[in-house]
């Protein structure tokens, strides 16, 4: 069973927040480079994109905790 609830399932606008990224981030890599999403991580609900912590991970290449850490590092220097 899906459990919709799970952090690890996000909007793309959140995700884009999560990661530190623009708010179209999510939208234009998938437009740009769909085959960097692995198959099942990111979907489209009528206008909504819907992707997974694991698509993030692929299309960023950081963890969340990662983005978070480089973040805080650029704001201190």
């Amino acid at each position: 069973m899906i459990d919709l609830n799970d952090p690890d399932i996000m909007s793309s606008s959140e995700a884009a927040k999560r990661w530190h990224k623009a708010d179209d981030y999510v939208r234009q890599m998938y437009r740009k480079t769909p085959e960097k999403f692995p198959e099942g991580s990111i979907r489209k609900f009528g206008k909504q994109l819907v992707v997974t912590r694991q698509g993030m991970e692929m299309v960023t290449g950081v963890t969340e905790a990662e983005a978070e850490e480089n973040t805080a590092r650029k704001q201190v220097s």
